[in-house]
C-alpha cells in the first residue's frame, strides 16, 4: 500500500530504533553462525539456526512488535526504517537458504529484487553469499532482548496456566535479579515486556527469601552419565539444598559439594529448579529466570479488560465487513448495565483504537450483531461513516 521499493536513502544503523538494531544484530550473528556451519559441511546446523531466527526472532517477535509501525499512516523515517530492516532480513535469509532450498529462495529473491532492483543479478544463485557486518553486532542488545523474550514467555505461560487472557491487564510482575547487571539489562527492555504481557509494573527483587520459595531436584539424565556411582549420593545432597544454595547455583551457574573429601560440581542444566506459587501470585522458573505474576484482578483492571475485549470484537467486525483500514465508524450499543461503566471509562481509548467518531448507547437495535465480552452478551451495530 505504501509503494515501498527501497528507493529512499539507506537509514544509518545508529538512527534506527533499538528493535531494528537488535534484529539486524541478530541477523549478522546468524550470518556468522551459518557461515561457520556451512564451512564445516553442516547444513542441518545452518538450517536450524536460520529456522530459529525466522520463527522466534523475525516473525514471532520483530514483525509482531512492529505491526503498528508498518500499518500507521505516516510514511516517515520510522516506517521506512521498519521496511528497510524487514527487507534486509528477508533478502539476507533467502541468500542464506539458497544452498539448502534453491527454488524457494530464488522465487522470493526474484520477487524482492524485481521491486527494489537492489541486486544487478537475475537469480539468488548469482548473488554474493552474505558477509557478517561486525559493526552491526551488539551482544549486550541481543542479551537483553533474549531476557525480554524469556520473561515474556514465562509470564504468558502463567496466564495460560490460570486462564487469564492477555487482553486482561494485570498489575505487577516480580522478577528476582541475580546481579545489578541483570537488573540494568531488564530495565532497558521493561516497557517492551510490560506491553507484551500486559502488566502495569515490574518490580525487581534482590533477595527472594521469604517471598519466593524454590525447590531443586536432579536431572538424572544429565547427571547420570557423568557421576556414575556417585549419582545417588549427589542426588541426596541436591535434595538438601536450601534457598541460599539454590540462589548461588542460579547466580554462578554451578555449585559444588564435598562428597567424602571429593569436590563434586553440578551445573544449572543438570538440575531442575521450580518455584512454588504464593497466595495471590503465580510463579514460574526457566533456567536462572524466575517471575511471579500478580493474578488479582481489581475493578479498574477488569474494566480495562472489558474495553480491550470490545476493541478486539470491533476490529474483527471491520475485517468481516471488508472495511478499509482508514474507514471511520459510528458504533451503537444496546444498554447494558454490566458493561456500560467499563466502556464509558475507556471510551476515548476505544474510539482511538477502532477509529470511531462516536459510541452511543441506545434502547434497542433491530438489525444489530450479537457479541460476547467476557461472558456478557452485548448487541451492537457498526456503521461506516461516509
Amino acid at each position: 500500500m505504501d509503494g515501498f521499493s527501497f528507493s529512499e536513502p539507506y537509514i544509518p544503523l545508529a538512527e534506527r530504533p533499538e528493535i531494528d538494531r537488535w534484529i539486524l544484530s541478530a541477523l549478522n550473528t546468524l550470518i556468522k553462525n551459518v557461515t561457520i556451519a556451512m564451512d564445516d559441511y553442516e547444513p542441518t546446523i545452518a538450517g536450524r539456526a536460520i529456522e530459529q531466527f525466522v520463527d522466534e526472532y523475525l516473525s514471532n517477535w520483530y514483525v509482531r512488535l512492529c505491526r503498528r509501525r508498518f500499518w500507521k499512516g505516516e510514511y516517515e523515517q520510522d516506517k521506512i526504517s521498519a521496511y528497510q530492516t524487514l527487507y534486509e532480513c528477508l533478502e539476507t535469509v533467502v541468500k542464506l537458504i539458497a544452498p539448502i532450498s534453491p527454488f524457494f529462495s530464488d522465487a522470493i529473491f526474484t520477487n524482492l529484487n524485481n521491486t527494489s532492483q537492489k541486486e544487478n543479478v537475475d537469480s539468488v544463485h548469482l548473488a554474493a553469499f552474505p558477509r557478517a557486518n561486525e559493526e552491526a553486532i551488539d551482544t549486550a542488545l541481543e542479551e537483553r532482548m533474549q531476557l525480554a523474550q524469556d520473561v515474556s514467555s514465562l509470564v504468558l505461560s502463567l496466564r495460560k496456566k490460570i486462564n487469564i487472557k492477555v487482553r486482561q491487564p494485570l498489575q505487577k510482575v516480580l522478577i528476582p535479579v541475580l546481579n545489578p547487571a541483570m537488573q540494568v539489562q531488564l530495565q532497558k527492555v521493561e516497557d517492551l515486556i510490560k506491553a507484551e504481557v500486559n502488566v502495569k509494573e515490574i518490580e525487581y527483587l534482590t533477595d527472594t527469601e521469604g517471598i519466593i520459595n524454590k525447590k531443586v531436584k536432579p536431572n538424572f539424565k544429565a547427571l547420570g552419565a557423568r557421576l556414575g556411582a556417585n549419582m545417588k549420593a549427589v542426588a541426596n545432597l541436591i535434595s538438601k539444598m536450601n534457598q541460599h544454595d539454590i540462589a548461588a547455583l542460579e547466580q554462578n551457574g554451578q555449585f559444588s559439594f564435598d562428597l567424602k573429601g571429593e569436590l563434586i560440581t553440578i551445573t544449572l542444566p543438570e538440575v531442575e529448579i521450580t518455584a512454588e506459587d504464593i497466595p495471590g501470585w503465580s510463579v514460574a522458573t526457566k533456567g536462572n529466570i524466575t517471575v511471579a505474576l500478580d493474578i488479582t484482578i481489581t475493578d479498574d483492571l477488569r474494566h480495562e479488560g472489558d474495553a480491550r475485549e470490545f476493541i478486539n470484537r470491533i476490529q474483527n467486525l471491520r475485517k468481516d465487513k471488508d472495511f478499509e483500514l482508514t474507514d471511520r465508524l459510528s458504533v451503537y450499543i444496546v444498554e447494558n448495565e454490566k458493561l456500560k461503566k467499563s466502556l464509558n471509562q475507556f471510551k476515548n481509548y476505544i474510539c482511538a483504537e477502532i477509529l470511531a467518531d462516536s459510541i452511543d448507547w441506545v434502547p434497542e437495535i433491530h438489525d444489530g450483531i450479537n457479541i460476547d465480552i467476557n461472558d456478557t452478551p452485548l448487541k451492537i451495530n457498526v456503521i461506516k461513516n461516509t
